[in-house]
């Protein structure tokens, strides 16, 4: 049995150093609905059936002995990204620039694909991308 056959969801934990602020992004911009909050140091989201942990941080615990959690330092330089797959880029790119999205440009057709991306308050990078259909 594979983990994927054991597992019944998959949460995305975002370690940020203000956790009211992005609660407040992620619910007015992102559209997340509140599940819960717990101990002053994390806040679980629900978005379209997947959830957000946005959690504070922290050093090593007894199952994560050498990991430090912490929020990203640059937000130039990151090792991930959420992407959002959208019917179309450019309403999703105008309707999340006026719930207050910074986008780093507006969408881009690549050809294949329309793409624009955007940061959280802690600089954590999503995409929105629209796949454009191969021409016969």
């Amino acid at each position: 049995m594979s983990l994927a056959d054991r597992a019944s969801a998959l949460t995305h934990l975002i370690v940020v150093s203000d956790l009211e602020r992005s609660k407040r992004w992620y619910l007015d911009v992102l559209g997340c609905s509140l599940y819960g909050e717990y101990g002053g140091t994390s806040v679980v989201l629900d978005w379209n059936g997947s959830w957000f942990l946005l959690v504070t941080g922290g050093g090593p615990t007894a199952d994560k002995p050498d990991v430090t959690l912490e929020a990203p330092t640059s937000p130039d330089v990151t090792a991930r990204s959420s992407i959002f797959r959208v019917d179309d880029c450019r309403a999703a790119y105008e309707e999340l620039s006026r719930a207050g999205a910074e986008f780093l440009t507006p969408p881009v057709d690549h050809g294949y694909e329309v793409r624009a991306f955007f940061r959280d308050p802690d600089g954590h990078l999503f995409e929105i991308s629209e796949l454009v259909p191969a021409k016969e």
